[in-house]
């Protein structure tokens, strides 16, 4: 059976452009590229209930949409907007090592991240040879510098990448928490501030929380361990 190869895009009839032996629509307008590039972000910084049915449901076709929610009660119902509405506000706190792979710049995704955090704090130090100094490729350096060339750091981040956690700095957690609402939650604030949270006790691990005080396998094996046992993880963080 022969197969025709589309010319047009299905979502605008744009013409495709070949790149690589894989067609693409270049057209920046293009409603299912906008929708695509809001889930991506989404997706990378863990924002729970916007996926690609909530995404569309109210509209978003650029990041900035995002932080700009208006009457969502309305299509969502009270219940879940409140709940993304929370989320939302939770990805606010997010370090540059999830928001830079977030907005979808060509080849700059966590490893490219990590590898630029190791050489500056912002975003805004990043210059191109920083990009070569930090180990970028040739066309990552560029994706990223012609991103930089246009970005206006209107989004409610720090742009901040989080700081390398010391030897200390590598965590588990084990049952229910008090200080936060659930582990997804507290994830985000220790990572945030450079921590490292693994969900099993492995050899790394140096910090293990557990806050409601049961005796869980977890907290055995790492009393046994020496590792040391937090069980007031605002007081660990100093909040």
């Amino acid at each position: 059976m022969q197969i025709q190869i589309p010319t047009e895009c299905p979502s605008c009839s744009s013409k495709l452009v070949w790149v690589n032996d894989q067609l693409y629509c270049k057209n920046e307008m293009c409603g299912d590229k906008q929708y695509k590039s809001v889930e991506h972000f989404a997706s990378t910084l863990k924002i729970k209930g916007l996926g690609p049915s909530t995404i569309r449901k109210l509209d978003l076709r650029n990041i900035q949409d995002i932080y700009y929610l208006e009457n969502i009660e309305e299509l969502l119902g009270s219940k879940l907007a409140s709940k993304l509405l929370e989320e939302i506000e939770q990805s606010k706190s997010s370090p540059l090592n999830l928001v830079l792979p977030a907005l979808g710049i060509p080849l700059i995704g966590k490893t490219a991240a990590d590898k630029l955090s190791g050489s500056v704090l912002h975003l805004s130090d990043v210059t191109e040879q920083v990009c070569k100094e930090s180990g970028l490729g040739e066309k990552a350096t560029h994706n990223l510098m012609e991103f930089l060339s246009t970005f206006t750091f209107d989004l409610p981040f720090s742009y901040e990448f989080a700081k390398k956690s010391s030897t200390n700095g590598i965590i588990a957690i084990t049952g229910k928490l008090i200080s936060f609402k659930n582990k997804a939650e507290a994830t985000k604030v220790l990572e945030a501030r450079g921590y490292v949270v693994k969900s099993s006790i492995t050899k790394e691990v140096t910090i293990l929380i557990n806050e409601g005080g049961q005796e869980s396998i977890k907290t055995v094996k790492a009393r046994e361990s020496g590792v040391k046992i937090v069980t007031n993880l605002q007081e660990f963080l100093g909040e």
